[in-house]
């Protein structure tokens, strides 16, 4: 398949310049929900779980695209990875490979906390044995979608996408054909109403 792994933090935005100022809150940590209908395949009815977004650009992951069964050689983490498929993280960079695992925190009195939080990207070259916190899932998704300098602030003011909490099941959910529709049903007012929303928006 010709993919390589690619630890996030290696993942880097080319641009000409870097803008001074950052006009939205952060997306971090929380979904972009496709608002329908988005007229790029690549994002239409899709769900991204956001990795960073600061006045240098955004970086997420789409995890509600299953690419097909997971070919390819990392023995170590194999029993982390339910179920044994490959994801596709976004149109950028289609050969890199990028591992989303649920690394546990620990409470000072010993409680154990698999919240939202705890979901980080994990370098696929280290064996997941010699961590200080071994996760307990992990995904592994090729390519990733990024956006430059305030682009994706214009795409949020536009209504392109709908910012929402994210939960652990969403980022390892076992359904992830109908995330879209699972992450909508579940908010209240309007927004909720948009998970009945028809493929085709012209059938409305």
């Amino acid at each position: 398949m010709g993919i390589q792994r690619c630890p996030v933090e290696s993942v880097s935005w080319e641009h000409d310049q870097v803008s001074s100022g950052f006009s939205l809150p952060s997306t971090r940590g929380r979904l972009l929900v496709a608002a329908p209908p988005l007229s790029d395949p690549n994002f239409d009815r899709s769900v991204v779980f956001m990795l960073d977004h600061n006045e240098g650009g955004a970086l997420g992951l789409v995890i509600n695209q299953p690419s097909g069964d997971l070919d390819i050689e990392i023995d170590a983490w194999a029993h982390l990875i339910e179920p044994r498929i490959m994801f596709r993280g976004g149109p950028v960079d289609p050969q890199a490979l990028i591992g989303l695992g649920l690394v546990p925190s620990i409470t000072p009195d010993g409680q154990v906390i698999e919240s939202v939080e705890c979901v980080e990207p994990v370098d696929l070259d280290e064996d997941p044995s010699t961590m200080e916190t071994m996760p307990t899932k992990v995904r592994i998704f090729h390519g990733y979608a990024g956006w430059g300098p305030q682009q994706l602030d214009g795409e949020l003011e536009m209504g392109a996408w709908i910012v929402l909490p994210a939960l652990t099941s969403d980022v390892f959910t076992n359904q992830p054909d109908g995330l879209w529709r699972t992450v909508l049903s579940r908010q209240r007012g309007e927004v909720s109403w948009l998970a009945d929303c028809p493929a085709d928006a012209s059938l409305n």
